[in-house]
C-alpha cells in the first residue's frame, strides 16, 4: 500500500472501540453474562438461577455442582475462547490476511503433541506446570517452523501448505505416541481429550492456564497500534515508530503461549480464531486494533455457547466442543477461501 501526499492517515492513538463500535462491548458483555448464567444452570442436574446463586455461596448440593464442576468449566470456556478470538485477530492483523488463525500454523496440533508427550511420560502427575509448558513449547515450535519454512513475506498459499505440513507432522507424532502407549485407558482418555472438551475440569486446570492466557492477552492487546500501522505497509509502520521485527516476535510468542496453555487444559479446539474476527469486523470496521477486544469477547461467547450446546444434545456420551467448533468453522473457512473478495482483499502477497 502506498501513501500519497495529502492522504489522510488514521491516528494510531485513536480508541479501539471507535464510533461504529460504540455500545458493542457492553452488548457483548451482556451476552456473555447471559450465556454464563445459562451454562451454570444447564447440565445433568438442572439448576434454577436461585439455585445457582446459592451454589456460588457454597450452599448445599448446588454448591458442589456449581463451584466444583460448572464454574471451572465456565471459566475455562471464557478464557480459552477469548484467547482464541484474540489470537486470531492478532495474526490477521500481523499478516494482513483474513484467513490467518492459529490453526493454519499447526499451533493447536503441536501444542496437543507437547501435552500428550507429557501425559504419556507421566510428568504431568509429577510436575503440574509441565503440561502447559510442554503445550506452549509445541505451539511455539510449530509457529516458528511455519515462519521459517514459508519465509518472510510469503504468499498465503505457501503459509497454508507449511502449516498443513507442520500440523500433519504433529498429528502423526501424536498418533505414534498413542500407539506406543501400553495403557488402553490412557489412550482412550488422550483421544477424547484431543477432540477438545471442558468436561471434568477443575479449578486446578483454571489456575494452570489463566496466568499464561492473561499474560498473552496483555501482550497482544498492546500490539494493537502496531497492527494498525502495518495496514499502511512495513516501511510506513517503521516511520511511525513501530519495530516490525519486535512486533512479529511478540505476536508469535504471545499467541503460542496463550494457545498452548488453552490446549493444555481443554484439548485442541479449532476455528474460533477464524470465526470470531470475521463476526467482529463488520461491527467495528477494518481497523485491526479495534477488532481485538470484540474478537476476544465474541470468541468467549462462541465457546461458552458451544459448551452449552454439547450438554443439550442427547447422546450416550457428551459431544466434544472441538467437534462443534469444527462443524461451524470448516464451512466458513472454505467459504472464505472460495470467496474472491476474502482471498484477494488487501495485500495478496501475504
Amino acid at each position: 500500500m502506498t501513501v500519497r501526499a495529502g492522504d489522510k492517515i488514521r491516528q494510531p492513538h485513536a480508541p479501539f472501540w471507535g464510533v461504529r463500535g460504540r455500545g458493542l462491548t457492553p452488548a457483548l458483555v451482556i451476552l456473555i453474562v447471559m450465556l454464563a448464567l445459562t451454562s451454570l444452570c444447564i447440565g445433568a442436574a438442572h439448576l434454577s438461577p436461585a439455585d445457582v446463586w446459592a451454589g456460588l455461596h457454597g450452599v448445599g448440593t448446588a454448591g458442589i455442582i456449581v463451584l466444583e464442576i460448572r464454574l471451572p468449566r465456565l471459566l475455562l470456556a471464557l478464557s480459552v475462547g477469548a484467547m482464541l478470538g484474540l489470537s486470531g485477530a492478532s495474526l490477521q492483523g500481523l499478516l494482513r490476511n483474513p484467513l490467518a488463525e492459529p490453526a493454519i500454523f499447526g499451533a493447536p496440533q503441536a501444542a496437543a503433541l507437547g501435552a500428550v508427550i507429557v501425559l504419556y511420560s507421566g510428568m504431568a502427575n509429577a510436575v503440574s506446570w509441565a503440561l502447559p509448558l510442554a503445550a506452549i513449547a509445541g505451539a511455539l515450535v510449530s509457529m516458528l517452523l511455519v515462519f521459517v519454512v514459508a519465509g518472510r513475506g510469503a504468499h498465503l498459499i505457501t503459509m497454508l501448505l507449511s502449516g498443513l505440513a507442520v500440523a500433519s507432522l504433529a498429528g502423526a507424532a501424536t498418533s505414534l505416541v498413542i500407539n506406543l502407549s501400553p495403557n488402553p485407558f490412557a489412550v482412550t482418555e488422550i483421544v477424547f481429550w484431543l477432540m477438545g472438551s471442558f468436561e471434568d475440569r477443575s479449578l486446578h486446570h483454571v489456575l494452570l492456564a489463566t496466568p499464561f492466557i492473561a499474560l498473552s492477552a496483555l501482550v497482544l492487546l498492546g500490539c494493537g497500534r502496531g497492527y494498525r500501522a502495518l495496514t499502511l505497509g512495513d516501511d510506513v509502520a517503521r516511520s511511525l515508530g513501530v519495530n516490525v521485527a519486535r512486533l512479529r516476535v511478540a505476536t508469535i510468542a504471545a499467541t503460542a503461549c496463550g494457545i498452548g496453555a488453552g490446549v493444555a487444559v481443554s484439548g485442541a479446539i479449532g476455528f474460533v480464531g477464524l470465526v470470531a474476527p470475521h463476526l467482529a469486523r463488520p461491527l467495528v470496521g477494518g481497523d485491526p486494533q479495534r477488532v481485538l477486544v470484540p474478537s476476544a469477547l465474541i470468541g468467549a461467547a462462541i465457546l461458552v455457547a458451544a459448551d452449552i450446546l454439547v450438554r443439550l444434545v442427547p447422546a450416550t456420551s457428551e459431544i466434544k466442543v472441538g467437534v462443534v467448533t469444527a462443524l461451524i468453522g470448516v464451512p466458513m473457512f472454505l467459504y472464505l477461501v472460495i470467496s474472491r473478495k476474502a482471498f484477494f482483499g488487501g495485500d495478496a502477497s501475504t
